[in-house]
């Protein structure tokens, strides 16, 4: 037993015995070193520290974009002049009954998302506030979507206006987002009846949410230019079919006046029953039309290569991107985690956000080590940043014998190159430095006894 002992004084008089890390307050020759435990009240302290999160490279926010918009279709050709070739009577011949429907949202039309004017909404949706307060709204593009900000593109064409609002607001829940909004159309253009002949400003009327009728159709072209309604007749183009309504019935019969209109119609009013004047109007709408038509198949066409060119450059930035981070050349922020943890390792702070220290000790790290870690000696050491003070560290303090502390790791955010550091358990200190001396000890025991 004095053989022993005496081998413990001596290993301990060589400075061979365990020496474990610990975190002390004051100042040395190596640092100056000051603990502040971490309360609700120093925590906000620490927080406010200078520091913005790492951010994506602006291609992970670009889009592959819309597109430029349709060419032009071209003039409209010019009317043909033809001799008047009056009948003695004209017939009635009525187009079928409109089927009241509700209005359908098509390509062209333009549409508003109206939020309500609150202070914090208007924070969580400045894109969407700024289409209302400026009044542009979103133009049902080609494809028939519209491109809401934080949201992407959302096809509603064909939708009615509950309809579309619904898929609407499925689309920014799924974006984390539940406004108060309701969904309105400013413009309508897609819908539209053209009326062309003896009026006094031909026009284009847009169908809208209310029915149109031929009186205010009519009314819209500032109305009738007639000088002898006894030849005179409303002649009206649809699907196909050419219908008649002399003017004489449409002045005694009010039912005509009220007929219902569609999109698509094309009106044309004879002042002397040149019909192949009013053939010459109906075919250049259906010449206009088809060019319209051929038009936005080809901006389709472009469309969609654009958006393939552009979207192969924006997936090329991004591999590139993170090929640069799976080789280790960019310029990450790391926090260092060690001491009587599961996994002592670098633990990277995320990009767009901060981190705290739970993220830290439960993501990394796995936690205090269980049976050698001293929850209630849990540290962040952090470095002063001003050259004036350099050595000086600020070591906050966590005691967890408190499980209810804990929650002071979820609000304790991290800096760059802190360090997160667990102290070791006294008995673990003194096991490990037994479990030193020992082996040291019969080795030292069986060179005297052979002595």
């Amino acid at each position: 037993m004095l053989i022993a002992a005496l081998a413990v004084l001596a290993l301990g008089a060589c400075g061979t015995l365990y020496r474990s890390a610990s975190v002390t307050a004051g100042v040395t020759d190596e640092s100056k070193v000051r603990v502040v435990p971490i309360t609700a009240e120093t925590v906000l302290q620490a927080n406010r520290s200078e520091r913005s999160p790492q951010t994506l490279p602006a291609v992970f926010s670009m889009t592959a974009g819309t597109g430029g918009g349709l060419r032009g279709a071209g003039a409209l050709p010019e009317a043909p002049v033809m001799p008047e070739q009056r009948p003695a009577r004209m017939s009635l011949n009525l187009p079928p009954d409109v089927p009241a429907e509700p209005y359908r949202i098509g390509v062209g039309d333009v549409v508003l998302l109206s939020v309500p004017r609150d202070a914090q909404l208007a924070a969580e949706f400045p894109g969407l506030l700024a289409a209302e307060n400026s009044r542009q709204g979103y133009t049902v593009q080609d494809d028939g979507a519209i491109n809401v900000p934080d949201v992407g593109r959302v096809r509603i064409v064909g939708q009615t206006i509950e309809e579309a609002e619904a898929d609407l607001f499925q689309r920014l829940v799924e974006a984390g987002i539940d406004p108060t909004f309701s969904l309105e159309i400013s413009e309508f253009n897609s819908r539209r009846v053209s009326i062309g002949g003896a009026v006094r400003e031909p026009a284009v009327v847009p169908v809208t949410l209310t029915p149109l009728y031929l009186d205010e159709a009519l009314a819209a072209a500032g109305g009738l230019d007639v000088e002898d309604p006894d030849f005179a007749a409303i002649r009206l183009y649809r699907d196909g079919q050419l219908y008649q309504i002399p003017l004489n019935d449409l002045f005694s019969q009010s039912g005509l006046r009220r007929m219902r209109l569609t999109d698509g119609d094309a009106i044309f009013v004879d002042a002397a029953f040149e019909l192949s004047k009013a053939q010459a109007y109906f075919e250049q709408q259906i010449r206009l039309s088809e060019l319209r038509r051929t038009a936005r198949g080809e901006a389709l066409r472009n469309l969609s290569e654009e958006i393939a060119i552009r979207r192969s450059e924006l997936d090329e930035a991004r591999e590139n991107y993170q090929a640069r981070r799976e080789l280790g050349m960019d310029d990450r922020d790391y926090v260092y985690v060690a001491g009587e943890v599961d996994r002592q390792s670098r633990f990277a702070l995320p990009i767009g956000r901060t981190a705290t220290l739970a993220d830290a000790l439960f993501d990394e790290a796995g936690g205090a080590a269980q049976g050698t870690g001293d929850v209630t000696e849990v540290y962040v050491l952090r470095a002063a940043t001003d050259p004036r003070e350099f050595g000086a560290v600020t070591a906050w303090h966590l005691n967890g014998r408190n499980a209810a502390n804990l929650a002071l790791a979820t609000r304790f955010e991290l800096r760059p190159d802190d360090m997160v550091f667990v102290a070791e358990m006294p008995i673990t200190r003194w096991n490990r430095a037994i479990t030193q001396i020992l082996p040291q000890v019969v080795v030292t025991g069986a060179g005297v006894a052979a002595r």
